[in-house]
């Protein structure tokens, strides 16, 4: 008997259909050779302290630092896992063979080699390893099992990741609350979070510390268009008063009309990290938020699989496109059909094929998130949308490339020569505007009745793209000048999207979207976690949300103040570290080598705050 596991009850049933095994029992589904069980997520875990030693069950200073001699596993102690736990060893112990249908990813598969380990299944395993749960993609993923021995690496990796953070995790946090926790105050400690809180706090403090500045900007409204002074601002309201009167009452000149077309191209495909920034800033949704809701399209066959940090498809993928695209030609929400009149323009015609977009070389495992082509019934509001900024995104890859013109014009006031002031001055103003020639693929981005979008908030306004009216060089006429006083600002609070984008490029900030991609190896945790590593930094209470912003409490900023550890909170070390475990994950770096550093740092951490004379606390934040 070949036994199949698969991550989810739900997930079980779609391969046990496909595959014939139509029989159900307590557990599991039985035919045509199979039995299809499944776990419930994590059924296993790493074991606790108190589970290798006595000494280490309770919080001691003395007992620090914690370095098992060898890491086991056990059972979450939970009625359900037990119960499904003792169905999957009893199939294990008499199959044949078994069929690894976990999530393909390291976490998928860490949480199936385990229970494997658990189970003491000795026989041959497979590997099922599919990119969406399509009928069509498990047949042909059932038709090229690979061998469980390819995965090895991946499994490694994801093993050196749980063994990495349960030596920082259980250490740490166990130092520091004995060590400066006040009124049984837990101190939270981990390998991302802590970098990550780092990254709030330090923004914090540069908004707290900012010092606001005036400046004066020299304007003028000639024919109702605003130009500003080229010369820029005046650190000196002296200075500006005086261009001002240099200006007032002199006619204004248009001295250059230029016209420069350019084209953009559409933005590339999204991998996870790009998805929960555009819904955190489309719709507030958080990123665990976003992450639960194209998890549960990818289930219901909607979607590929979404754990992904690549925005390329691979090659492979191309022929099977103009399917996907009929599929969206035909979906209907509320009776409109939103993608049709999207996608006419490209229909029956070679789609256009560019490196942007499909690019082997850029994907290991998985590919971008695109949609299956099934056509969706019965979504929430909030799937539906998530679907559709997929689906648009999708389409707008094979539409042209929008061309636009930016307009510039120079205009000048030249004043007249006096006594006081012998030479003749000439002030310069300047105004731009972008005027959309053709839209191509932007048609995605027009905003769908059946889609509302969250209203604006202050940190995120709408962008409107300034058009000019129609100047002539040589021109003159009136004009209004203004010389306006403005503050400088400090940085703004950190949103989860920009949260997100921080962790993805370890701390820098960076626009440029294959620079990015490129910084992406020494981001901060893995897609799949970033949500959750947010949700456990509110749950600590470290942070707090004020409307979209994302604020340190007091416990937070008080928690980074104490840590004089870099290793600790610099992103940029744990970067290095997310790129070591990449690196196992693609057999450039040993694991051994990666737990043993682990083991030597953790020493080096107890050993130096264990030395530390101040006698500082931190207490908890209110609820």
């Amino acid at each position: 008997m070949i036994v199949c596991i698969a991550e989810k009850p739900s997930v079980a049933r779609d391969i046990a259909r496909i595959i014939g095994a139509t029989a159900s029992h307590e557990g599991y589904m039985e035919g045509n050779g199979y039995q299809v069980t499944w776990t419930y997520g994590h059924l296993c875990t790493l074991k606790e302290p108190g589970d290798y030693t006595p000494a280490w069950r309770p919080w001691a200073l003395t007992q620090l630092p914690m370095i098992p001699p060898r890491f086991g596993i056990k059972l979450i102690e939970q009625e359900h896992i037990t119960k499904q736990f003792a169905i999957i060893e009893r199939l294990m112990q008499k199959a044949d063979s078994i069929v690894n249908c976990g999530d393909a990813g390291q976490e998928g598969e860490l949480i199936q080699r385990w229970v494997m380990q658990k189970a003491q299944a000795k026989c041959p395993v497979k590997r099922l390893w599919i990119s969406s749960m399509t009928d069509e993609a498990i047949r042909e993923g059932f038709a090229q099992l690979k061998d469980q021995q390819t995965y090895q690496p991946l499994y490694m990796a994801g093993l050196s990741r749980a063994v990495g953070d349960w030596l920082l995790g259980m250490n740490c946090t166990r130092l520091y609350t004995l060590k400066y926790g006040q009124n049984h105050q837990v101190l939270s400690i981990g390998r991302v979070q802590t970098p990550t809180l780092a990254l709030i706090v330090n923004r914090q403090k540069e908004i707290d510390n900012f010092k606001p500045e005036p400046y004066w900007v020299l304007a003028t409204v000639y024919r109702d268009t605003t130009f500003t002074a080229t010369k820029g601002k005046f650190t000196k309201k002296e200075e500006g008063e005086a261009a001002f009167k240099t200006i007032e009452g002199k006619p204004f000149v248009i001295t250059k009309v230029e016209k420069k077309e350019g084209k953009e191209q559409p933005p590339q495909l999204y991998d996870l990290t790009s998805l929960q920034v555009d819904c955190n800033k489309k719709f507030g949704f958080s990123a665990e938020m976003t992450l639960n809701l194209i998890q549960a399209l990818y289930e219901r066959k909607l979607t590929t699989y979404p754990r992904v940090d690549t925005q390329y498809l691979s090659d492979d993928i191309y022929p099977k496109c103009p399917q996907t695209l009929n599929g969206l030609f035909q979906v209907k929400f509320s009776g409109v059909a939103p993608y049709a009149e999207l996608i006419r323009p490209i229909g029956g015609k070679p789609l256009k094929k560019t490196k942007r977009v499909f690019d082997s070389s850029k994907v290991t495992d998985h590919h971008a998130i695109i949609p299956t082509g099934i056509i969706p019934q019965n979504l929430s509001d909030a799937e539906r949308k998530v679907y559709d900024l997929v689906a648009r995104r999708f389409i707008g890859v094979f539409l042209p490339d929008c061309r636009f013109s930016t307009t510039t014009v120079l205009g000048e006031v030249r004043s007249v020569a006096t006594e006081s002031q012998p030479t003749e001055q000439a002030i310069e103003f300047k105004a731009t505007g972008k005027e959309i020639i053709e839209q191509g693929w932007r048609v995605v981005r027009e905003k769908s009745p059946e889609v509302p979008e969250a209203p604006e908030t202050p940190e995120a306004p709408e962008k409107e793209e300034k058009t000019l009216p129609h100047f002539t060089k040589g021109e003159s006429g009136e004009h209004k000048p203004t010389l306006t006083e403005k503050m400088t600002t400090p940085p703004p609070y950190y949103t989860e999207a920009t949260l997100l984008r921080a962790m993805e490029t370890a701390g820098k900030f960076v626009d440029d979207e294959e620079l990015r991609a490129a910084m992406k190896e020494n981001g901060i945790g893995r897609p799949s976690s970033r949500a959750s590593i947010i949700e456990t930094l509110f749950k600590r209470r470290y942070i707090k949300r004020e409307r979209k912003r994302l604020v340190a409490t007091n416990t937070g900023i008080e928690l980074i103040d104490l840590i004089r550890e870099d290793l600790l909170k610099s992103c940029e070390l744990t970067g290095i570290w997310e790129k070591k475990l990449r690196d196992i994950e693609h057999q450039k770096y040993d694991a051994l080598q990666f737990i043993n550093e682990l083991k030597q740092q953790v020493s080096d951490i107890v050993n130096d705050v264990m030395s530390d004379p101040t006698n500082r606390r931190v207490g908890a934040s209110p609820k």
